[in-house]
């Protein structure tokens, strides 16, 4: 009061509140959480081998390993971190973003879909890198290694966050790019290894909320381009950096999420955009619709024929079983009905020239071409030289009508389901067409995990042979083959064998 009136405050009220409850629920998660699933462990031994498989074959493309190694030429690492199928040993910030940008660089690694997508596995990055120095480490000072056991833990729990926040929270609907939750997780599980207190952990974490986000722009047209086979390889190292900080003592952010208008919500997360569910000004704040435990590595989906976009792969599963009916007859086709669901048509469903490998393979209608014309779908078929000898893939994509199923989008977003529907008919010229070929569930969905885990295996194999010869390839795979043989082998010796 001023003279008998009123005076508002103009001035900030400073009063430092405790961290957010979303941030202090994911550390205590970490800290606190015993994997006691056997599930969850199974499932996350063949995800290791899947997503180091993955990492292998992408050497083959040298728009990929231009990226790797250390950024000071002859730089020496004391316990550096390995990357595999590679001689370099490397900081564990350059170590994670070359291990985050193989396993991710060919798309062909697991997936979870949600409100928001993304793939679990590219937090491996984070953690091996850590693993694999912390394990060196340890044995130098004379104490035991970390063994491959810590590393699946630290998996299971780096998928749980990353996959329980995208349950329910759509990022991409404000623009904002899936590897922030890369990021988020991996900083979370790694400054646990690297020894991090509670109160560390909970400031890496907040850091990572506050961090500058990726924009998704260049997932989408006209933008698509190669930053989305590297962008988890940055968020991965970036993890590590931030743990670092923390373990020095940097103070947190502890509002980063909740903070009125400088805060994670009401900066990045109440954007307005044309979804018109989110109304100008509106704060949101995330809705979790289940309490942190092993739910996503139980229930991950694996890309087991296909390096995919995962949306497409009950697609381009149609598409094969389409092609003997077809492949004497793609001049006579008249037109193709593709029924799908609403995210598929929202990611990847594209008209217009495609630019690079990296536009085709999020591309719907290219990824069905390339199957009914070769019966198959191999990450070659992206490349620029394959699609300028096959004049008839764009051909294809011209005919396609794309057709959304409400009952499609609806089982895709139903817990119950989280099915990845697509359905494939032909109409010829002549007036004559194909049954309806529709899939619900791709191979390598929980609901044929089963049936997947042999491809799985034979997939790491073959991907192992791209860079080992067959004798070190098949010691490898019988050092991997037993789960309970991988989880008490050190973390050192095992990233020995995949080193060169």
């Amino acid at each position: 009061m001023r003279g008998g009136f009123y005076m508002p405050s103009n001035t900030d009220q400073n009063l430092r509140p405790d961290y957010d409850q979303e941030i202090q629920a994911i550390v205590d998660y970490v800290r606190d959480y015993q994997v006691v699933s056997a599930e969850a462990w199974q499932t996350a031994h063949i995800c290791l081998l899947d997503t180091l498989g993955c990492g292998l074959l992408a050497l083959r493309f040298p728009e990929c390993t231009k990226h790797l190694g250390p950024i000071v030429q002859g730089t020496i690492v004391p316990h550096g971190a390995r990357v595999p199928g590679t001689p370099y040993r490397l900081d564990p910030v350059k170590a994670a973003w070359d291990i985050g940008c193989m396993v991710r660089w060919l798309d062909y690694n697991d997936t979870w879909l949600a409100a928001e997508w993304g793939h679990p596995s590219d937090n491996i990055g984070a953690i091996l890198a850590v693993a694999d120095y912390l394990s060196q480490k340890r044995v130098a000072e004379g104490r035991p290694p970390l063994t491959m056991g810590v590393v699946l833990e630290s998996m299971i729990k780096a998928h749980e966050i990353q996959g329980v926040l995208a349950l329910e929270n759509s990022f991409n609907r404000v623009g904002l790019d899936h590897v922030l939750l890369v990021k988020v997780a991996s900083t979370a599980v790694v400054s646990y290894l690297m020894g991090a207190n509670r109160e560390q952990m909970l400031s890496a974490v907040s850091h990572a909320w506050v961090d500058g986000q990726a924009l998704r722009t260049y997932r989408h047209a006209p933008n698509a381009g190669s930053r989305k086979s590297w962008a988890a390889g940055d968020a991965t190292s970036r993890a590590v950096r931030l743990a670092d900080i923390a373990l020095r003592d940097e103070m947190g952010i502890p509002g980063a999420l909740t903070a009125p208008q400088w805060g994670f919500y009401d900066v990045l997360f109440s954007k307005s955009n044309k979804d018109q569910a989110i109304k100008p000004r509106e704060t949101r704040q995330f809705r979790l619709q289940r309490d942190y435990g092993c739910y996503v590595m139980e229930n991950i989906l694996f890309k087991v024929r296909f390096p995919a976009e995962f949306h497409a792969q009950t697609a381009c599963e149609a598409a094969v079983l389409l092609h003997p009916k077809v492949k004497e007859r793609l001049n006579d086709i008249e037109r193709i009905e593709v029924t799908t669901h609403e995210s598929a048509i929202r990611i990847i469903s594209k008209q217009g020239p495609l630019a690079n490998p990296a536009d085709r393979d999020h591309c719907l209608q290219y990824m069905i071409a390339v199957a009914l014309i070769m019966g198959d779908l191999s990450a070659e078929y992206y490349e620029d030289v394959f699609h300028a000898n096959n004049p008839m893939i764009d051909t294809l994509r011209d005919k396609m009508q794309i057709i959304e199923s409400a009952d499609y989008t609806r089982d895709y977003l139903n817990p119950a389901k989280r099915s990845i529907a697509n359905a494939i008919q032909i109409f010829f010229k002549d007036g004559t067409q194909t049954e309806v070929v529709s899939i619900e569930y791709p191979i390598g969905h929980r609901r044929r995990r089963e049936e997947s885990i042999p491809d799985l295996m034979s997939k790491f194999h073959q991907n192992v042979l791209t860079c080992f010869p067959p004798t070190r390839a098949n010691r490898i795979l019988d050092t991997c083959k037993s789960r309970e043989r991988l989880t008490t082998k050190s973390v050192h010796e095992f990233m020995n064998i995949l080193a060169l």
